[in-house]
């Protein structure tokens, strides 16, 4: 009989482990990482901070966190298919950027108003600080601030990932 061992993970193991925890969990590519990453490094304060923020902001990821879409990748369809308004106009990319006072609504149909009240009623999850969500006639949040670094949903070392792509 073979027996196994469990090798002891080398630094580098260790710091891409995070960084393609974090692009799973977003739904990103490596291009787009590479993306949002070197955007980060230009903004001031924490380059982990500002790269975490940045993915939260995703309008994919802002949509399953109001809770429209139960998961990341039904919210990233939600949006692609044309099912979401910003500000009150249509935006069917996922990867668009909401800012602070953007209202993110469902669109006036009968499709996707039931698609997203479905949702919100099968899942009625808690929505975080950053954004709020009024259940009316019409779903719709709001970006209220800037997403921190304790609004982040996944616990992510981001020291990590700013080692490894600072390389």
């Amino acid at each position: 009989m073979q027996q196994s061992r469990r090798i002891k993970l080398t630094d580098y193991a260790i710091h891409l482990r995070e960084k393609q925890k974090v692009k799973h969990y977003y739904g990103v590519l490596e291009r787009q990482f590479r993306g949002y990453f070197s955007r980060a490094t230009r903004l001031p304060g924490n380059t982990g901070d500002a790269l975490m923020s940045l993915l939260e902001r995703r309008l994919d990821n802002v949509v399953h966190r109001l809770g429209f879409g139960l998961s990341r990748s039904q919210a990233r369809q939600l949006v692609s298919h044309g099912h979401i308004t910003v500000n009150g106009r249509r935006v069917d990319i996922p990867s668009y950027l909401v800012k602070p006072g953007d209202v993110i609504r469902v669109k006036n149909r009968p499709k996707s108003i039931n698609i997203v009240k479905s949702n919100l009623a099968e899942h009625p999850g808690e929505v975080p600080d950053f954004l709020s969500r009024s259940d009316g006639e019409l779903p719709e949040g709001q970006m209220t601030r800037l997403p921190e670094a304790f609004d982040i949903s996944i616990p992510v070392q981001t020291q990590l990932i700013v080692e490894l792509c600072s390389k």
